[in-house]
């Protein structure tokens, strides 16, 4: 077993889809958005994801980092509002020692004038273009990057105006991290079976139920059942639900977990708060 300076370890921040939903029957899994921390040995902070767990995350960060600057790294999937609202907040953001790298499916110029418009009058009264903070876009489309021994990947995955799933490599160990997809399309299926390959943690979006799915073709999200069926054809060691449905409360997540788990025993659900070593 590798030690925690060896280990990645994976906290998440946001794991609800559409939009935040901060009620009581909801606080067991949690009701931000979006956000993946995965913290690489050696320290190097990546973050999945700009959901409404952005901001307690880049509050937590400058906290530990206690003045000294912070080199930071955001791979964006998509940048449907539920991916990318909390980054207004970003404390990170705000300080001009820090430098923030987004990496995205879109050209650095289209990144940046896209952050820039959620961000523009009327919407928010801080111009993002004024930010102090040093901001970096890189395309990541088929390309890999390296943070030392660990190697970030990207792959396409079918939903409505294109998303991004990321694969983490360190050594032997894998974590995949496939949100926002929808499945049925054989090209986007194969290549998520393939990248999944033997990952230690398989990370899937599956917003709806089976039931729920039949009325929601087209709309970009996937299954409890699809999940389980990616995992095994996969050969994943552990397979967590993610973007959770804002009509999905706690008792309605742990029945989806128990279903799937029949499927697929080494199930779990992503929840707001957990952190994991891999």
């Amino acid at each position: 077993m590798s030690s925690a300076s060896e280990q990645m370890l994976l906290r998440f921040w946001g794991v609800r889809g559409s939009i935040p939903t901060p009620c009581v029957q909801n606080m067991g899994s949690g009701g931000n958005t979006s956000c993946l921390e995965v913290r690489l040995p050696g320290g190097q902070v990546v973050i999945v994801d700009g959901g409404t767990g952005v901001r307690p995350l880049g509050a937590a960060l400058m906290q530990e980092a206690a003045g000294r600057p912070a080199d930071l790294h955001l791979f964006l999937t998509h940048f449907h509002w539920d991916h990318i609202q909390g980054l207004p907040f970003f404390q990170p953001l705000y300080s001009r020692e820090n430098s923030v790298t987004f990496y995205s499916m879109k050209s650095p110029s289209e990144t940046s004038e896209t952050l820039e418009g959620q961000m523009s009058v009327p919407y928010f009264p801080v111009d993002f273009r004024f930010l102090p903070a040093q901001r970096h876009f890189v395309n990541v489309s088929q390309q890999l990057v390296h943070f030392g021994e660990t190697t970030v990947h990207s792959f396409p995955l079918n939903h409505p105006q294109g998303c991004l799933g990321y694969s983490f490599r360190h050594g032997d160990r894998k974590v995949v991290f496939a949100s926002d997809l929808e499945h049925g399309v054989p090209e986007f299926d194969r290549g998520l079976v393939e990248v999944a390959k033997n990952a230690d943690i398989l990370i899937y979006d599956a917003q709806f139920t089976p039931e729920e799915y039949e009325h929601r073709h087209g709309w970009g999200h996937s299954t409890w059942l699809e999940a389980t069926k990616v995992a095994k054809n996969a050969g994943v060691k552990k397979l967590l639900l993610f973007h959770h449905d804002p009509a999905h409360d706690d008792d309605t997540l742990r029945s989806i977990l128990d279903n799937a788990r029949r499927e697929f025993p080494e199930t779990y659900l992503a929840t707001e708060g957990e952190t994991i070593g891999v």
